[in-house]
């Protein structure tokens, strides 16, 4: 081992800044249990009756799906591009003068949007400002890899677009917030674009590159997919479905639902999850990605019966298996190959990420069968305490991984 590696092994701000993945990941880690114990907290407090629990100044609901959606998920998504982007697209690495100010500034706003909740509208501004002004270093960041590369691909420019909508809803929600008079309509549209113009396109664009790239290397005779229409397809459908809920026209959302649960069929099927079971690290990919069709069709049959009938049947059961079975369950997924291969590790599922997977899918389950049950409150307290039981080991041992010296002794 070199001197300067050897150094680095003994500091971990050199470690975080060796890699945007170190500090990135490891900010996500903490959101991860962060604003999910705040909800659970909330949960409890509506369900029994706790009269000195905090309120915060909005609907809680906002907070939470702002938060979780422009905070939690974000974080591992600046990680894993800031990564990935100079190597899809043959583009210049990225600094540690660019990243880590991204960390920081997207963790210590989210941090303050979550104190900000407990009933203090200014700190909730002022974090969610101080994730606006990381976004758009971040966003410029990658846009100068895309500008700077020499492969400007589809999956670059699809990525770096759900980032401009994220964005756009940040400075949405943010308008309502600030503006005097100004329209909840503009808070709504935030949420409804932060799930389907902002994380469902960047983790349907990251699974229609890396799924069929990572089978072909695990699998022996295995043939990619990557259809060059399912892209822009996908976004016209997306944003569709934006428009129509935010425009109160949820009888037709079918128009739009039903063809995405096609297309998340057809590429399920078409992925041959069947062959990707082994090892376990792919298998739990593929895994992740069956919650996306199952997601839409259920989205379907709400659809269907609101449109007969005007009834609402399964409540937000098809938002939970998208939000926890299919982009809790890729996060975890995702973010261990990821972490495994880049710190020299066994590209192999480990126990404890085995774990939080299993006890993910179990979350997944009860969240969306508590849209069923009468005790509502109770069972969405009990997934919310799910949900921080899996992910606790899974952070830990993750986060012993971002600050601690690769186990091949290469750099990074």
């Amino acid at each position: 081992m070199d001197a300067s590696i050897s150094r680095t092994a003994n500091d971990p701000a050199a470690l975080l800044a060796a890699a945007p993945h170190r500090p990135l990941f490891l900010a996500g880690a903490v959101a991860v249990l962060l604003t999910m114990t705040w909800w659970t907290l909330e949960l409890a407090s509506l369900r029994f009756g706790w009269a000195r629990w905090p309120q915060p100044t909005i609907p809680p609901v906002f907070g939470h799906a702002m938060l979780v959606q422009y905070g939690l998920f974000p974080l591992f998504m600046f990680g894993f591009l800031m990564t990935t982007f100079p190597r899809w697209m043959n583009g210049p690495l990225v600094p540690p003068k660019r990243f880590l100010p991204v960390a920081g500034g997207v963790l210590g706003g989210y941090v303050l949007g979550n104190v900000g909740l407990l009933g203090l509208p200014v700190v909730l501004k002022l974090g969610l400002l101080v994730m606006l002004a990381a976004y758009l270093l971040g966003v410029g960041t990658l846009a100068g890899v895309l500008r700077a590369a020499t492969d400007r691909n589809r999956h670059g420019w699809s990525c770096l677009a759900a980032f401009g909508v994220g964005t756009l809803g940040l400075v949405l929600f943010l308008a309502w917030l600030l503006v005097p008079g100004a329209s909840p309509d503009l808070a709504w549209l935030a949420v409804k674009l932060g799930t389907f113009g902002f994380l469902l396109p960047m983790y349907f664009t990251v699974c229609h590159r890396m799924l069929p790239f990572f089978s072909k290397n695990m699998v022996a005779g295995y043939d990619m997919w990557r259809p060059g229409w399912s892209l822009p397809v996908t976004w016209a459908l997306l944003l569709a479905h934006v428009f129509l809920d935010w425009r109160g026209l949820a009888a037709w959302l079918w128009l739009c639902d039903l063809p995405l649960a096609a297309v998340f069929v057809a590429h399920w099927l078409m992925w041959k999850p069947w062959r990707c079971l082994r090892p376990g690290l792919l298998g739990v990919l593929h895994v992740a990605f069956a919650w996306l069709p199952v997601a839409f069709v259920l989205f379907g049959v709400q659809d269907l019966v609101l449109a007969v009938s005007g009834k609402s049947v399964l409540g937000l059961a098809p938002l939970h298996a998208m939000a926890i079975g299919f982009f809790g369950s890729m996060l975890v997924a995702m973010v261990t190959r990821v972490t495994h291969g880049h710190s020299g590790r066994p590209l192999q599922m480990h126990p404890v990420p085995w774990l939080c997977f299993v006890l993910l899918q179990a979350v997944a389950v009860v969240r969306i069968c508590a849209e069923l049950e009468q005790d509502r409150y109770l069972w969405l307290v009990v997934a919310g305490a799910g949900w921080l039981a899996a992910f606790l080991p899974w952070v830990l041992r993750s986060a012993w991984i971002y600050l601690t010296p690769r186990t091949d002794g290469k750099p990074g």
